[in-house]
């Protein structure tokens, strides 16, 4: 559909976690374009445990050797703060591989002086709604963060990114890189069905798979390719 890059995750209905490392083969052997794997070992804040921050360095070291050009990480302080010495941690262990601060960013106490973190540790894109749950109502804070950002780093455009409002937020922010899922809903091929049993989040629908469609992806890509060089 035009994408240049993939973020790869698991679970997205609860915003995502980490994939498993058969899944990364699986889209790694399908595509030439850049894999950046999202590492989030439970859905929830970004205020992780030893443990749980053990298992974030430990995936790094598995996708860096699997062939991943990048990781998508974040973690907060109790105050909401970033937590420059971790973040620096999984950075050392990722190497010359790209870095993107997640929505993490979104949940911070201080977008400004995150911004300015960011950019001091080296982190290479933040992705950001601006600080809202859709991107069109956090325009104002893109638009501060597009220019503040200096090309220092780079400000991803996510949540709620369509081709229908992909001219606005462009037009608006001046923002030069947007993030989508594109999805869709389809139904499954079960006939069968145990409506009374549930698997997982209620109020879900176990029968309906969310999907990515490459024309929505393309409705995206046709517009920004009136922009963007």
């Amino acid at each position: 559909g035009g994408a240049n890059r993939i973020e790869l995750c698991s679970n997205l209905i609860i915003g995502g976690t980490s994939p498993s490392l058969a899944l990364f083969q699986e889209v790694h052997g399908a595509t030439d374009i850049k894999i950046h794997v999202l590492l989030r070992p439970r859905a929830g804040d970004f205020c992780y445990s030893d443990f749980e921050f053990n298992i974030i360095k430990k995936e790094i070291l598995i996708f860096k050797k699997a062939g991943a050009d990048g990781i998508v990480i974040g973690i907060l302080k109790p105050d909401g703060t970033m937590n420059k010495s971790r973040m620096k941690e999984l950075m050392k262990c990722a190497g010359d591989m790209h870095v993107t601060l997640h929505r993490a960013f979104d949940m911070c106490a201080d977008p400004y002086a995150t911004l300015e973190l960011a950019k001091e540790i080296g982190i290479h894109t933040i992705l950001t709604s601006g600080q809202e749950n859709h991107i069109q109502d956090g325009l104002k804070l893109v638009k501060e963060l597009v220019q503040l950002s200096a090309d220092d780093i780079n400000i991803l455009v996510g949540s709620g990114v369509s081709g229908d409002n992909t001219w606005t937020i462009y037009n608006e922010t001046k923002a030069t890189c947007y993030h989508l899922s594109g999805k869709e809903i389809i139904e499954s091929k079960m006939e069968y069905r145990k409506e009374k049993v549930s698997m997982g989040l209620d109020g879900l629908n176990e029968y309906q798979i969310l999907r990515t469609n490459q024309k929505k992806i393309e409705a995206v890509h046709r517009i920004l390719s009136k922009y963007l060089v």
